[in-house]
Parts: C-alpha cells; sequence; structure tokens
C-alpha cells in the first residue's frame, strides 16, 4: 500500500516536471520576437527562467520518489517482466536510470545558465542544455509509464 501510494507522488511529480521544463524548453526554443497572440508568443508571456526553480526541485523529488520505489520495483516486479521476456522494455527502463543519473549531473550546470539570464548570453546554450533534460524527462516518463502499464503495479 505505501509503494503504491508512493508510486502515485512519483508519477504526480513527474506530470509537473513534464509541464515545467517542457513549456521551458519550447519558451527557450521560441523566436523572442514572436508575435503576440501566437502559439510561441503565449509561451513567452511567462519568463522561461521562471521554471529554473521549480524543474531542479521537481527533478529532484522525481528522482528521490523513483529511487525510494526502485527497490520495490526490483524484488518484485523486474523478476516477472524478465520471466516474461519483456526484454524491451527492461532496456528501456535501464537507459532511463542512466539518463535520469546523467540528468542530475547536469542539473547544477542547467541551474547556473538559467539563475540570471542576461541579454547579452548567449540563448542557445541555455536552450540546448534545457532540450537535453527535457529530452531525458520525456524519456523517463515515458519508459516508467510503459513499464507500470505492462502488467499494472502490484499485479
Amino acid at each position: 500500500m505505501m509503494v503504491t501510494a508512493l508510486l502515485i507522488i512519483h508519477g504526480l511529480v513527474a506530470v509537473a516536471l513534464l509541464g515545467a521544463i517542457t513549456h521551458q524548453t519550447l519558451s527557450a526554443w521560441a523566436p523572442v520576437k514572436a508575435r503576440p497572440g501566437s502559439f510561441f508568443g503565449r509561451f513567452r508571456t511567462v519568463p522561461p527562467a521562471a521554471f529554473a526553480n521549480a524543474v531542479v526541485v521537481l527533478y529532484l523529488a522525481a528522482a528521490v520518489l523513483g529511487g525510494i520505489i526502485y527497490l520495490d520495483f526490483r524484488v518484485d516486479v523486474r523478476p516477472t517482466l524478465e520471466q516474461a521476456g519483456h526484454w524491451q522494455v527492461l532496456g528501456f527502463f535501464d537507459l532511463k536510470e542512466h539518463f535520469v543519473a546523467i540528468g542530475a549531473a547536469l542539473l547544477p550546470a542547467y541551474w547556473v545558465c538559467w539563475r540570471r539570464p542576461r541579454d547579452d548570453e548567449p540563448i542557445r546554450a541555455r536552450a540546448i542544455l534545457t532540450s537535453i533534460i527535457a529530452f531525458i524527462v520525456w524519456w523517463g516518463f515515458l519508459a516508467g509509464h510503459i513499464t507500470n502499464n505492462i502488467m499494472g503495479f502490484g499485479a
């Protein structure tokens, strides 16, 4: 029961992180002079730097919750998936673990790039770093969601 509650909280944190990093990524790549009222113009109304602290906190919270849940996954779920021959899914999940670790290592650089962005700084580095983190977050979300949906949690 406790693991199920933690998995739900982990999923909610992941969805919040997904929204924040996706919004920031689209905003970072949007043209600076986007037409007001356009799709990218609306993304530009919220400064992309406003998401940086939330992304860092949500990323770390999702990683810690995932780490707590991981023991139950490793002991109860993974052996069943191995016996059922779901090797591709397990491979995607293993990549998730590696990507999340790389993303955690990139968080300090990401935070420094966004903490006080100035107009004279190159914006491409921020946009690329944010895109890498966004890719990791999307990969982690999809790999975790698919792995969970193979049999259903606790099945």
